[in-house]
């Protein structure tokens, strides 16, 4: 398996990210991913995904570091999808893996995420790899 940052522009990003990121969120389109990512990009978003040997897109982490009052400088995982057909094949333990090893070299104190109250599979994988629910997330839709 292969990891590849994806820059603004790559044309990787409307098609082999936008279909592995559509698994999560079908509401995306490449134009809305596009606009996404033009903003997020100079505020530090970032995607990395995993291609497998036959040069699929095989799974997507979008991620960002922020500086927060809560840890200080953190890593926050707004992203992390495999493609159905590559679960339990250890494409999320290497995303998360290359995530934990960026966020230790940019001395993050933390690396977290939210995960949809449905999503018990996803849970299950969090558990596994170490990671601890640690608070309940509020929202207002606007």
């Amino acid at each position: 398996m292969k990891l590849i940052d994806i820059e603004p522009g790559d044309p990787r990003l409307a098609g082999d990210v936008l279909s592995v990121l559509r698994e999560l969120r079908p509401e995306l389109t490449a134009q809305s991913l596009h606009d996404i990512y033009t903003e997020g990009y100079p505020q530090g978003y970032r995607f990395t995904a995993a291609f497998d040997p036959d040069g699929r897109c095989v799974g997507v982490a979008g991620w960002r570091i922020i500086a927060t009052t809560v840890a200080g400088r953190k890593l926050y995982i707004d992203d992390l999808v495999t493609t159905e057909s590559a679960r339990g094949l250890g494409v999320g333990k290497a995303l998360l893996a290359e995530l934990t090893q960026r966020a230790r070299a940019a001395g993050c104190t933390i690396l977290d995420l939210d995960s949809g109250t449905f999503r018990k599979d996803a849970h299950r994988f969090y558990m596994r790899e170490r990671l601890t629910i640690s608070a309940f997330h509020f929202q207002l839709p606007l």
